[in-house]
């Protein structure tokens, strides 16, 4: 047969649409024509196809060759194609019956002796084939990523000849290695944090609650430490969410391992970041530090030092929990639930209180943070030089596992009465679930006004009483738990205070 048609998939965002490839053999001068709007990348398919095709073994057909890749309004991008229009020569010129390749998809880019070499992005590939009902065939580099979906069907191969043997069903595929296990560090244990007990307690109420968190203090209290181990009390991934963090990582060419890809992943930029690399984009835009950071924790260390216009980028993710990346060419849009835990110094000083700024130098520096992401913030703390005789004291600190045991039960309260942590409740559901008696709403009004605080800072101030709360199992928001929640606006208090 002269036409065949074998299914692949693109890469696009997080999605995985099908292309349909197209090969035609004709009578006429030998050529190689690829039409479907193909990148430079894809046109040179053309050279690694053919000797692919010749250094396996194959006959390159003497005829004038059309390869369309449907739809043609999709940019196409990579070698992702190679493995497909192969197997269209080689079904189009009589090599392979046409019916072998229905069930499958295929996706790999081939090197000239014919082996396959891998892609990104085979985690959304993988679920979109699970969904279409059909099988996936991959680089087995590539089928070991895919292989954490349980559900689908992935095999892998490392050269053209198993495949083509695989579709005769002379020789199945080898069997997918189970993905290699990177060393890990032993994860960081909140008993090393000498001291800092409201620290420990805001580290608590962020973690059950999902909240987002900003320290200040002096340089070496503590306040990198106490981040660095919100991982190790934070519930665990469940399986959606693990493969949603793995799809990000797999189109941004850094794949997860067995023994991971169920953690919390956690990122941390370094603050000469730009805002590209934090948000995402490119000419074909790819996701940033946000995504990546998608279900687990941003910490952004000395806050002030990152240029304004970065963090106010964050604005708008902090709020929708997603990024929509425009360019001229391509639009996307890529998840960003995460949890932004933040550090600073509060003077340029390293201390507002060492006597060496003035208040105004002061609040120069503290004004690089614009006051609509300070809002965004809801746990604001100061973490103090710790008092004499802490670093020598023998008193035994608490451990990540034991605070882990009562984020959990606060957590599992939140998902069987809302089915989501406190920090995501929209304004529908803090009107249900965060009632307060009419004199305590009273109060909370009064307070807003007296420190002129907005709209958004009181439903952030609900969602905190009510995460306090749930770690008290109290089915009602009380008045101390309010108290404890606007105890936690310290920079903003600071602020105020150097204003005056």
């Amino acid at each position: 047969m002269s036409l065949a048609i074998i299914y692949s998939r693109a890469r696009y965002a997080l999605a995985a649409p099908l292309v349909t490839v197209e090969v035609h053999l004709s009578n006429g001068l030998p050529a190689f024509q690829l039409v479907g709007l193909p990148e430079t990348s894809v046109k040179e398919a053309r050279d690694r196809v053919r000797s692919a095709l010749l250094n396996s073994g194959f006959t390159f057909p003497d005829k004038r060759i059309t390869v369309n890749l449907a739809p043609a309004d999709l940019p196409k991008e990579g070698g992702r194609f190679d493995l497909a229009i192969a197997l269209g020569i080689i079904v189009a010129s009589g090599q392979l019956p046409e019916k072998c390749t229905d069930p499958y998809e295929f996706c790999g880019e081939l090197a000239l002796s014919g082996e396959i070499r891998p892609v990104l992005g085979e985690i959304p590939l993988a679920i979109a084939c699970r969904d279409a009902d059909r099988s996936a065939i991959l680089p087995m580099q590539n089928a070991q990523q895919a292989s954490l979906i349980s559900d689908a069907r992935v095999h892998g191969a490392t050269h053209l000849l198993q495949v083509h043997s695989f579709l005769l069903a002379q020789q199945p595929l080898p069997a997918i290695p189970p993905l290699p296990v990177q060393p890990t560090s032993v994860q960081a244990d909140l008993a090393d944090v000498r001291g800092q007990q409201q620290a420990k307690r805001v580290l608590e109420i962020a973690a059950a609650g999902e909240h987002n968190m900003l320290m200040f203090g002096p340089a070496g209290t503590g306040k990198s430490m106490l981040a660095q181990r919100l991982a190790g009390i934070l519930p665990p991934l469940t399986e959606q969410e693990a493969l949603a963090t793995a799809a990000i990582y797999s189109i941004a060419g850094q794949p997860r391992d067995q023994l991971t890809w169920r953690q919390r992943p956690y990122r941390a930029p370094h603050h000469t970041a730009s805002a590209v690399a934090l948000v995402g984009g490119g000419s074909v835009p790819r996701p940033g530090e946000i995504s990546l950071a998608h279900h687990g924790i941003l910490f952004l260390d000395e806050l002030t030092e990152f240029p304004r216009k970065v963090l106010d980028v964050l604005r708008e993710p902090l709020e929708t929990s997603m990024i929509h990346v425009s360019r001229a060419a391509r639009q996307a849009e890529f998840p960003a639930q995460f949890q932004l835990i933040s550090a600073l110094n509060p003077s340029p000083t390293g201390h507002h209180e060492d006597g060496r700024a003035s208040h105004e130098q002061i609040l120069r520096y503290l004004n690089r943070l614009s006051g609509p992401f300070l809002e965004r913030i809801e746990l604001q703390i100061e973490v103090p030089l710790l008092p004499a005789g802490t670093l020598s004291s023998e008193q035994k600190e608490e451990s990540s596992e034991q605070v882990k045991q009562r984020v959990m039960a606060a957590r599992a309260t939140m998902i069987e009465r809302q089915g989501k942590a406190n920090a995501r409740l929209n304004g529908r559901e803090i009107t249900a679930h965060c009632a307060l008696t009419p004199a305590d709403n009273q109060f909370l009004e009064e307070t807003l006004q007296r420190f002129k605080l907005s709209a958004r800072t009181f439903h952030k101030l609900l969602k905190v009483a009510r995460t306090i709360a749930d770690l008290q199992q109290s089915p009602t928001i009380a008045r101390p738990h309010l108290l404890e929640a606007l105890n936690y606006r310290a920079l903003e208090r600071l602020i105020q205070y150097l204003q005056q």
